[in-house]
């Protein structure tokens, strides 16, 4: 499966923070890198350059230049899951991708009462975000993968 990458954080002990479009986060530890491919050298002699990360372009794994970059399912199958207030929280567009939907369909579902405001869905500014288990209530399991 998968899974595509909302944001990516370093810390200082060469440990990544990793969010899943599907509202998972994940610590994925650099450091055995080091010592198994030797680009990853870089990084551990350059926190600046460590401390870089971004996410590529699409969600597809994450970044620091054009040598270095890992994978989303690497990230996903190897990162160590943890648990934020967050988790189980998706933007409207991931859901609709993920659902075959569109964000209409989630928005009108609101008004009429079938998702919850504030309960099931709720809106940041001018983002909506949703919780996997009104989806999966109400929509049953997603038809695609990000």
């Amino acid at each position: 499966m998968f899974h595509k990458v909302k944001a990516v954080s370093s810390s200082s002990d060469y440990r990544l923070t990793v969010q899943f479009a599907e509202g998972v986060t994940k610590i994925y530890d650099v450091k055995p890198l080091f010592a198994k491919w030797v680009p990853f050298k870089l990084l551990e002699n350059s926190p600046e350059l460590f401390s870089s990360v971004t996410v590529d372009v699409g969600g597809y794994g994450i970044i620091w230049n054009d040598d270095l970059d890992l994978s989303c399912d690497e990230l996903f199958e190897n990162g160590e899951t943890i648990k934020t207030p967050f988790d189980g929280l998706m933007a409207f567009t991931d859901a609709t991708l993920l659902w075959g939907l569109n964000e209409s369909t989630l928005r009108k579902a609101i008004a009429y009462g079938k998702l919850i405001n504030g309960v099931d869905a709720c809106k940041y500014g001018k983002q909506w975000v949703i919780s996997v288990d009104a989806m999966v209530r109400e929509y049953g399991q997603p038809k695609t993968s990000l």
